[in-house]
């Protein structure tokens, strides 16, 4: 490449927010910076309970405020326009060579705009459909018809489209995407942060861990549903929630109707906190309601549990459970608390029996070597070089994500 690239990343997430897609585009930009872009990221204000954490060095962060729903969280089609709006006046004024857009779609639309009349290419990256989500919420039939309107114009508009999947891949080809703009990256966990070697808990009784998003599409109440048919056998058993979202507070009020004392919310928390209370549980609990538009997710909380070596208690459709299964990664079942509870019973007497400690070292090798979240980062850096470099409307075949993903989220 000649000269240095003026790399432009527009997202509502970014670190220190806690989610998977802050993660994911914190990687992004620190790769752009190691191979010599410039880097400016336009994003929001954190949170009042993002953990307080600097910059990456030489990545230029430039943030505003916006609405955020009660969780902190920028959810909603009003929440959405506080970011976009201001983030048009600024992208008009910002100096780039290309600018990356995260979803949701509102964001992309108002990239690819400023883009088309500036002349610069666009690289999108796509980590949901969101089509398929206001589907699985069952919004209505004119909310639906907009947001496919807006998310095929960004897909067609886009030079380059990444994926985070070959499930997902499909779906965006689905809406009209070319296959040959898409590169199917992955996705991954900070295997330097979540690793064996995280601090352990100490003067706690065995429990199950749920960290990050709680919502409608993981519907998280079937693991407080599965523990109460387990407390006369397994009386010390708790559950830990760390996160927040749209469905904490009917958790709440269900852990404290059925299983008062046993289910604890710890909030929102670092990475290195939240790969503590990953390495000392009985198993990391991960779920997808099945039938509702999300059956291609493969949540990154299986990632962070694989790299610290903890089993994954997963519950939901084929392919979060194919994942599991295919490299060993602890126990899949079925969407429905009694298969749950029969799982929880038998990875707490594995763990008694010490079994389960004798994969940690396979599990967390599998994570370093398929979903290191640097390794996607430089394939999503390639990308944006390789876009800047040809200026041209194909970027090549899609390449196949692995089986044993390399894959995708705390979703």
């Amino acid at each position: 490449m000649s000269g240095r690239s003026r790399i432009l990343i527009a997202s509502r997430l970014f670190p220190p927010e806690v989610s998977a897609g802050a993660f994911r585009l914190g990687a992004l930009a620190r790769s752009l910076h190691e191979r010599g872009d410039g880097v400016v990221v336009l994003t929001t204000r954190p949170p009042r309970h993002a953990p307080q954490t600097a910059d990456a060095p030489g990545v230029v962060v430039r943030r505003w405020p916006v609405l955020r729903d009660s969780g902190g969280n920028v959810r909603g089609y009003i929440q959405y326009l506080s970011y976009d709006a201001p983030l048009f006046f600024r992208l008009l004024f910002s100096s780039f060579d290309v600018a990356v857009a995260e979803s949701p779609p509102t964001t992309g639309l108002v990239v690819t705009a400023v883009a088309a009349l500036r002349r610069k290419p666009v690289v999108y990256y796509a980590a949901d459909v969101w089509t398929d989500g206001v589907i699985s919420m069952g919004a209505p039939a004119p909310v639906i018809a907009v947001m496919r309107w807006m998310e095929r114009i960004v897909l067609r508009r886009a030079q380059a489209i990444v994926s985070v999947s070959d499930e997902v891949t499909e779906r965006l080809v689905a809406l009209d995407a070319d296959r040959t703009r898409i590169e199917t990256v992955g996705n991954g966990i900070d295997t330097s942060i979540f690793t064996p070697d995280a601090v352990l808990p100490t003067g706690v009784d065995p429990y199950f861990v749920y960290t990050g998003t709680m919502s409608e599409w993981q519907r998280p109440d079937l693991f407080i549903r599965a523990l109460a048919l387990i407390t006369e056998e397994e009386p010390a058993a708790r559950i830990r929630f760390f996160g927040q979202g749209a469905v904490e507070a009917d958790l709440r009020a269900l852990a404290e109707e059925i299983v008062p004392g046993r289910v604890e919310f710890g909030g929102v928390v670092s990475p290195q906190e939240s790969a503590s209370w990953i390495r000392g549980a009985t198993a990391a609990l991960v779920s997808i309601v099945p039938g509702i538009g999300y059956d291609f997710a493969r949540p990154t909380k299986t990632y962070a549990a694989a790299a610290v070596g903890t089993p994954v208690l997963f519950a939901g459709p084929e392919t979060g459970a194919r994942l599991v299964r295919d490299a060993d990664l602890g126990t899949s079942v079925d969407f429905d608390p009694e298969s749950v509870a029969t799982a929880m019973r038998e990875l707490l007497a594995e763990e008694r029996s010490g079994r389960a400690a004798e994969q940690r070292t396979a599990r967390a090798a599998w994570a370093r070597a398929n979903v290191s979240l640097t390794a996607v980062a430089e394939r999503v850096a390639a990308v944006t070089s390789q876009v800047r470099e040809r200026r041209t409307t194909k970027i090549g075949p899609a390449r196949p994500a692995r089986s044993g993903p390399d894959e995708r989220p705390f979703a």
